[in-house]
């Protein structure tokens, strides 16, 4: 044994865990699936599937799911499992147990740093959200006080002043700074108060009531809004339309969306500490989510083609679509307010579960305590995410990559975004495929998952092939566009 392998296995056995757990599958479940529920479901997926044309993305992203995302779960979810520790110390357990080369615990720190990254940036995003929930809440204040709490949203308002507000928020760093202040300041607050105390007890009150607004949103677009054009639109497939850069997208989307290649799901895998079916807990997260997916697009386009706007407009679609249909829809008003709202508690949950794998990764690697840890992290994000926010306006002449053809004209926050998504979280997909399928030992597998036999078989098959193979193939297009057919 090397000197650096000894000195890792010395590690390993000294490591420290947190020494919290979750209080039950169902708390998991629902801690999981909101750390894979987020902005990604909610506004990327409709904002893709209606660029894309529709069904033919939608069923060939559901089929990606499956077949490449639920593997990558339960390895993810394998992993948290046997470690009982942070990403880098949980990998590095399952690799001693694997007679395996501790160095593969790098994959763990690119998570960390990636979800560093991330929630930086998804702070400031997440903060366009809260004002625009504010803007929709003062709004329906108004229809009650005036007695019509039933009108549409924004009366008064033209559609290019509706389209302006979104510009408007853009050139004002304060608002952008007191945004991105709360809505990180309420996800520091959840993290420091541990898993238990701030993160289940999160989980178990904002969950359900997602749900709950997001079926009474798709119940309402149905009503009111075109559900026949929408699911006509949605799961009609235009095989034509499947072109290699839809492929592309639908494949990257499938990964983005259940927050794989973050170590989420191996920091929160950690603190299950009863023996459960790892598969069954697996594909209810995955089902849930594509669920959510599809949900969101059910809610979104039976409003948008009920009055005639267009579902491929894009980034804008929440922000500046969204907002003028509901001014033309009874109770636009209060559905406005609600959708807003929907979106906020999705952000909530994801970023929770952003900021708890580097604050882990401090408690479990430096023997911080987690107020410490959280804390540090927690500002750290923070101040990047000040960055990001002014490029939008101080700093919008700033390019930070510049010096790369693949950079060279996206801002800051749009730069960080594009990097992690592009390199690093494909990085860190790949190399959890290839750990899992080819160095993990195969009865540390069989027996922490709980696997059938053939469901054992079919898994580690995708996982050991076609896994490595369809992420490898999102990582070389994301860094090389020119690749694909135009």
């Amino acid at each position: 044994m090397s000197r650096t392998e000894r000195k890792y296995t010395t590690m390993v056995a000294a490591g420290q865990t947190t020494g919290e757990g979750w209080s039950s599958r169902t708390a998991f479940i629902l801690a999981a699936v909101g750390a894979a529920v987020g902005l990604g479901n909610i506004w990327r997926f409709p904002t893709l599937a209606g660029e894309s044309g529709g069904g033919a993305f939608v069923i060939f992203y559901i089929g990606c799911v499956f077949l490449l995302g639920l593997p990558l779960v339960l390895s993810e979810i394998f992993i948290g499992r046997v470690g009982q520790t942070d990403a880098v110390g949980s990998i590095r357990k399952v690799a001693q147990d694997s007679n395996a080369s501790p160095s593969w615990s790098i994959f763990g720190g690119i998570g960390a740093i990636a979800a560093f990254l991330i929630v930086s940036f998804y702070s400031v995003v997440a903060g366009w959200v809260l004002y625009y929930a504010g803007v929709m809440g003062w709004d329906l204040l108004q229809a009650i006080m005036a007695g019509d709490p039933f009108r549409g949203a924004l009366v008064g308002e033209d559609q290019a002043q509706i389209q302006q507000r979104l510009g408007d928020m853009f050139a004002n760093p304060r608002l952008l700074l007191a945004m991105h202040f709360a809505f990180m300041g309420l996800t520091l607050y959840i993290v420091a108060r541990g898993v238990s105390s701030g993160i289940e007890k999160a989980a178990t009150y904002l969950m359900p009531a997602f749900f709950v607004l997001l079926v009474g949103l798709v119940v309402y677009g149905a009503i009111e809004g075109d559900i026949g054009d929408a699911v006509a639109f949605l799961f009609t497939p235009d095989w034509s339309k499947l072109t290699p850069q839809v492929m592309n997208s639908a494949l990257g989307q499938a990964l983005f969306s259940l927050s794989l290649g973050v170590a989420g799901l191996i920091t929160y895998g950690s603190y299950i500490k009863e023996k459960s079916n790892l598969g069954g807990t697996a594909a209810m997260i995955a089902v849930a989510d594509t669920s959510v997916a599809l949900l969101a697009g059910l809610m979104i386009f039976p409003i948008v083609l009920a009055v005639g706007l267009d579902p491929a407009a894009g980034p804008t679609l929440v922000f500046q679509t969204l907002p003028f249909a509901f001014q033309t829809m009874p109770a636009g008003a209060l559905f406005g307010f609600l959708f807003f709202v929907l979106i906020l508690v999705a952000a909530i949950t994801s970023s929770i579960s952003l900021l708890e794998v580097p604050t882990a990764w401090g408690i479990g690697e430096r023997g911080w305590s987690r107020h410490k840890s959280a804390l540090i992290f927690g500002v750290g994000a923070f101040a990047i995410g000040i960055l990001c926010l002014l490029g939008y306006n101080v700093l919008a002449d700033v390019r930070p990559l510049g010096f790369w053809s693949l950079f060279e004209n996206t801002d800051i926050l749009d730069t960080i975004d594009g990097f992690t998504g592009k390199v690093m979280l494909p990085v860190g997909a790949l190399l959890t495929s290839i750990f899992v399928g080819w160095k993990a030992d195969a009865n540390l597998l069989r027996t922490t998952t709980g696997l059938s036999p053939w469901a054992f078989s079919l898994w580690r098959f995708l996982i050991a092939w076609l896994c490595p193979i369809a992420v490898a193939i999102i990582l070389v297009t994301g860094l090389f566009p020119s690749i694909l057919p135009a």
